[in-house]
């Protein structure tokens, strides 16, 4: 396309084939950065504060991956706004991005506090040390993540699952496992912390999904 009375010509924006790439890696790196956190928590709230330093540098690993993951599940949202098209409605979309961003900011949230109790617990040392804030901190990453995130993030699903079973944009069956699985996240309540995987997991499938449509599309 030539610009009127110039002889720029200017290409039309399109995305990249292998951007469901990015979906992906949102869920190798939010899974890994998950699973060096949750086996460096021990699994009941205790006055204990010994795993801070027996699990150091797995907290520092996952802290370290965390900000990549949320880059890659940044391009993941525009990939599910890419695959909407033409079909996308501005109530669902609306839903869908404002849940997608709230999710990603508590993650944030949450591993922030978990490097904060890193930083301040080499400062409380004493006879008379008061690990009150360290234990008042683990609980607070563990709500951010394990119950406002984990919403969020159920509410992403059913607003991308409307759509689809809508438009008919994905097999009935992924939609309808995308409803059971939001549903779980969104019922129930449990600070099991390893519920939180269903969600990257169930990114991974969606993402192989429109990488598999998006190459046969090609050839």
């Amino acid at each position: 396309m030539k610009s009127p009375g110039t002889d720029i010509e200017y290409r039309r924006l399109t995305t990249p084939r292998a951007a469901a790439i990015a979906g992906i890696l949102f869920g190798l790196l939010f899974s890994a950065s998950l699973v060096l956190l949750r086996n460096a928590l021990p699994e009941e709230f205790t006055g204990d504060t010994t795993w801070i330093t027996s699990g150091t540098l797995k907290i520092r690993w996952a802290l370290g991956m965390m900000p990549f993951a949320g880059i890659a599940y940044l391009w993941f949202i525009g990939v599910a706004r890419d695959r909407l098209g033409e079909f996308e409605d501005r109530f669902f979309s609306s839903v869908f991005y404002g849940s997608s961003l709230l999710f990603l900011a508590m993650i944030f949230v949450s591993m922030a506090v978990a490097g904060a109790i890193l930083i301040t617990y080499p400062m409380v040392t004493g006879e008379t040390a008061d690990y009150s804030a360290i234990i008042f901190g683990r609980a607070v990453m563990v709500q951010i993540s394990n119950v406002y995130a984990l919403r969020m993030a159920g509410v992403t699903m059913i607003s991308l699952a409307t759509i689809w079973i809508r438009t008919g944009l994905m097999p009935r069956w992924l939609t309808v496992t995308t409803y059971l699985l939001a549903l779980t996240l969104l019922v129930v309540v449990n600070f099991n912390l390893w519920i939180t995987l269903i969600f990257p997991v169930w990114v991974m499938m969606i993402s192989v999904e429109t990488l598999v449509k998006n190459l046969r599309r090609s050839t």
